[in-house]
């Protein structure tokens, strides 16, 4: 087992029935004021694109949860939805010098999701959001509905 501090990434290198594995979690190093406010971050990347429907999940309070919040929201085309992923990249970037680990989906900008280990970012065309509806799947979690801003 090994720890990178500075990639904040923990790694176990192992072998399990004869075949070799790796296994890296990311670890978090920051404070949950400094994750309330990448969320905050988020948000304005996504309104900067007119992101629509933004609803952020708290999921800080539910066990076995891969992260502390959900942030969902949705574009129109996939100009859009390819858009808002790239102003939320800039945005933390900038503002808090934060990189998302994975970012998927913007081959088809239908679904793309970022991965900034505390918060994922879930960036949807309207009927592929309402298809997976991630707010009632997780209607346990504290739900803040964001206005649009138009």
């Amino acid at each position: 087992m090994e720890f990178f501090k500075n990639a904040q990434i923990f790694c176990d290198y192992g072998v399990e029935s004869d075949k070799n594995y790796y296994l890296c979690t990311h670890i978090s190093n920051l404070t949950m004021e400094q994750v309330k406010q990448l969320v905050e971050t988020i948000t304005k990347g996504i309104q900067e694109k007119k992101g629509k429907g933004i609803v952020v999940a708290d999921l800080s309070g539910i066990d076995g949860t891969i992260c502390h919040y959900f942030v969902i929201c949705q574009g129109n085309s996939p100009s859009q939805v390819e858009a808002i992923a790239e102003s939320v990249g800039d945005f933390a970037r900038k503002e808090l010098d934060e990189r998302p680990a994975h970012v998927v989906g913007l081959e088809n900008a239908q679904w793309v999701a970022m991965d900034y280990t505390d918060v994922l970012v879930h960036v949807f065309l309207p009927d592929v959001r309402e298809y997976y509806d991630l707010e009632h799947l997780w209607s346990d979690a504290n739900l803040t509905y964001i206005p649009d801003l138009d």
